[in-house]
């Protein structure tokens, strides 16, 4: 029985020692919370620090206040969704950064026209297709290549049958 006791206590201060072990391998990296302003006293931006380098949520204003852009950073690089609003507060687009680059899908608001436009992008520029949309129904497909449109469609079913691997 006490051999029994002895097996079933073992494993458990292994896994004690192992966590201690692993426990006193973590650095802690201090974050802090950093306001930014302009030389009016007005906010530019908030958000963290981690050894002077821009980590996690970040919001930037417009000099009336207003949000400009907020999303992510990792390393000083934006990272992660972003959102882009003009002085009115009103969304123009919205999208991905990876490392700094624009990447995959982007989204672009007409506010005037109740439009929007989804480009995919790649390298920071607009690579493979863009579609253009009208109260909420798709107008226009178009393809582009390092930033310049290399073809249009106006059907869709033209689209489709030029791209038939192609699906959103």
């Amino acid at each position: 029985m006490k051999l029994l006791n002895v097996l079933l206590i073992l494993p458990i201060l292994l896994l004690g020692t192992i966590q201690e072990a692993i426990s006193s391998e973590i650095v802690t990296v201090e974050r802090t919370y950093i306001k930014e302003y302009d030389t009016n006293g007005r906010l530019k931006a908030e958000g963290w620090k981690s050894m002077d380098i821009k980590t996690g949520y970040w919001t930037f204003y417009h000099q009336n206040g207003e949000v400009s852009f907020q999303g992510h950073f990792s390393n000083n690089k934006k990272h992660g969704y972003w959102y882009c609003y003009n002085k009115e507060g009103q969304l123009l687009k919205e999208g991905h950064f990876e490392n700094g680059s624009a990447e995959k899908w982007w989204i672009f608001y007409d506010i005037a026209g109740r439009n929007k436009s989804k480009f995919q992008f790649k390298d920071n520029q607009k690579n493979g297709f863009a579609l253009r949309y009208k109260n909420k129904r798709i107008v226009k497909a178009e393809e582009y290549k390092n930033g310049k449109k290399i073809n249009e469609w106006t059907s869709i079913t033209a689209f489709r049958l030029d791209n038939p691997n192609v699906s959103f």
